[in-house]
């Protein structure tokens, strides 16, 4: 019998974004900054808890603004996600490990979230590796979602 850990999906995206990796890293670690870009478009979110350290946590709590096509992870319209900082290196890499709130084991598990910060000319390239995706969340919604953030991150930094 196959192990399951060994089928879980890696979803990734990236951006150059024409800000330095100082201003990007800073967007991660203030609570007010970081959810006035991280929701995809559609969503709103709220920061309830937020440690930012390594071995730190944080809650964060997504509503969909409107209706949509696939209901959320937690409830009807909302996502909860419990995160943990797993490693922060200033202006180069924040890793995370984040558990959504759900009864459904198709949400279930905990996600690996590794966000790069690259120097280049034109500004810092960002990449986002996310491992062990819970099945449920389907790849297109996922890449779609990922590529949003790395927008609205953008747009709040440059």
């Amino acid at each position: 019998m196959a192990n399951p850990s060994n089928n879980k999906r890696i979803d990734s995206a990236s951006r150059v974004i024409m800000a330095s990796p100082q201003t990007i890293y800073q967007s991660f670690i203030n609570p007010e900054a970081l959810v006035s870009w991280l929701p995809p478009k559609g969503m709103a979110g709220h920061i309830d808890m937020f440690d930012p350290r390594e071995g730190g946590a944080y809650r964060v709590t997504l509503t969909y603004e409107m209706n949509h096509s696939n209901s959320g992870k937690t409830s009807e319209n909302t996502d909860v996600a419990q995160g943990k900082f797993l490693e922060l290196v200033p202006d180069k890499r924040i890793v995370q490990s984040v558990t959504f709130d759900s009864e459904d084991p198709e949400f279930s598990g905990e996600m690996t979230q590794k966000w790069f910060l690259e120097t280049i000319s034109e500004g810092t390239k960002v990449t986002i590796v996310c491992e062990n995706v819970p099945e449920g969340i389907r790849k297109e919604d996922h890449d779609a979602g990922l590529m949003s953030t790395l927008e609205n991150l953008a747009i709040f930094t440059e």
